[in-house]
């Protein structure tokens, strides 16, 4: 196997640190990343110095006490680049299948790669490129196999946030999981539930917009549904329409995989965007389904799912939003995106189109061909038109209130709005220039038919 090239501030700490008498190594999703042949996004270090040994031997970096507790240190080096470095470890009992009750510090390099989570990611790697790798980490990369260090349920129940990044390494890799890894996922997965939501949140926003995310979301349906158990109910559920090829839970999925966006905000809500649809079904006399006001009921329970997984303000709005509109029919005439333009704003008609087109993409081929080009046409207006200094909203008129109650005398009040609508409405339609003079004029016809 090739050597792995270590980039300069990583070579430079392991060098000093080795030519200080202590074992220094790169280790973990870097030395992944590279037998894979990737570039990795950041270089962690693994060492036999206490951290005590470390700032000794790095007096020369800038280093930041992130992670003393656990024998980590930040290390900067002169470019500003970031190395986490941590001491040999074992870790000591597992009480809330979070963190360790304690931390031992040691001089051996495998029983600190002993501790870590999958064998492809137990892998050390010295400052001449050569791996060190216990478990067979290589081997299983070459493979494309996902496999716990040692025992998969002493893994998962020292940390079960290590169940979602199982499915999550699936979802970006491709790879399979382990029989007894995937047994013990399936098993563990209820201890979940005893993870902080952020934590949670993360792993599984990274697992949604992996390129395989369909197999691993239709694949552990149960482990899902633990983290979000609304979706429960669609699992199975039959919609009955010539719109739909799939079940509720698999159209949902399909949309999900559809996206290929990377707004967090966009792909949560085609999670979501249908798991009313149980609660709503209804069979007309030939036995077609439908699921009137289902938006609704969605909306209801997506927004107990954000937040329970405690996502912002901004984007739990952004994401009901987007879940309540799912459906809106977006016509392509210039005259109607004006309109839906000016009533959303771009940011969210844009994400609204984004979220149909994900949505009929996961549906028959019926609805494909019927709304699909709809869709595309009506987007490639909007974006035309907003790409203009259009007039779309009563900030962009070229008058205002002040205007109407100073030129022609009005006085203030709800009228005043009202006439400032229907002008709006005049030049969205074009029947109407948005030029000062000729709204005035049209302001004072209205005003005279009181």
């Amino acid at each position: 196997m090739d050597l792995i090239r270590i980039p300069d501030g990583a070579l430079r700490i392991l060098g000093i640190l080795n030519e200080a008498g202590y074992a220094a190594y790169a280790v973990g999703g870097c030395v992944r990343d590279s037998l894979m042949g990737k570039t990795p996004y950041d270089w962690d270090i693994t060492t036999s110095a206490t951290p005590s040994e470390m700032k000794e031997a790095l007096s020369g970096f800038k280093t930041y006490d992130t992670g003393i507790k656990h024998g980590t240190l930040t290390v900067a080096d002169a470019s500003g680049e970031m190395y986490e470095v941590t001491t040999f470890r074992i870790d000591g009992e597992y009480k809330d299948n979070r963190h360790p009750e304690t931390v031992e510090f040691v001089r051996d390099l495998e029983g600190d790669l002993a501790r870590r989570d999958f064998t492809m990611n137990a892998i050390a790697c010295d400052k001449d490129g050569k791996i060190t790798d216990p478990f067979g980490g290589a081997e299983d990369i070459r493979k494309g196999i996902i496999r716990a260090v040692g025992d998969p349920d002493k893994r998962f129940n020292e940390d079960a946030l290590r169940i979602i990044r199982a499915l999550r390494f699936a979802s970006s890799l491709g790879f399979k999981i382990d029989g007894s890894t995937d047994r013990s996922i399936r098993e563990n997965c209820g201890l979940l539930d005893n993870i902080a939501a952020e934590r949670v949140r993360t792993e599984f926003l990274r697992l949604l917009k992996g390129g395989y995310a369909l197999d691993v979301l239709t694949s552990y349906k149960e482990v899902i549904c633990v983290i979000i158990p609304e979706l429960k109910p669609c699992i199975g559920f039959e919609q009955n329409s010539v719109w739909h090829c799939f079940d509720v839970y698999d159209h949902i999925m399909h949309a999900v995989a559809s996206y290929e966006g990377d707004d967090d905000a966009v792909r949560m809500a085609l999670l979501l965007h249908d798991i009313g649809k149980p609660l709503c079904y209804t069979v007309d006399d030939e036995g077609h389904g439908h699921f009137y006001g289902h938006a609704k009921e969605s909306v209801r329970l997506a927004s107990a799912v954000v937040d329970r997984m405690k996502f912002s303000n901004a984007d739990k709005d952004m994401i009901l939003a987007l879940v309540r509109y799912h459906d809106l029919q977006l016509e392509s005439s210039p005259k109607a995106c004006r309109r839906l333009l000016g009533e959303f704003g771009p940011d969210l008609l844009f994400s609204i189109a984004k979220i149909r087109k994900a949505d009929i993409m996961a549906q028959s081929e019926y609805a494909r061909s019927r709304e699909l080009a709809l869709v595309d046409e009506a987007f490639r207006t909007a974006r035309e038109i907003a790409a203009t200094d259009a007039c779309l909203d009563l900030r962009s008129l070229a008058v205002t209130g002040d205007d109407l109650i100073r030129e022609l005398g009005l006085a203030p009040g709800r009228k005043i709005g009202e006439i400032l609508n229907l002008l709006l409405d005049k030049v969205i339609d074009e029947d109407l220039p948005n030029e000062k003079d000729a709204l005035l004029s049209y302001a004072r016809e209205l005003s005279k038919e009181d």
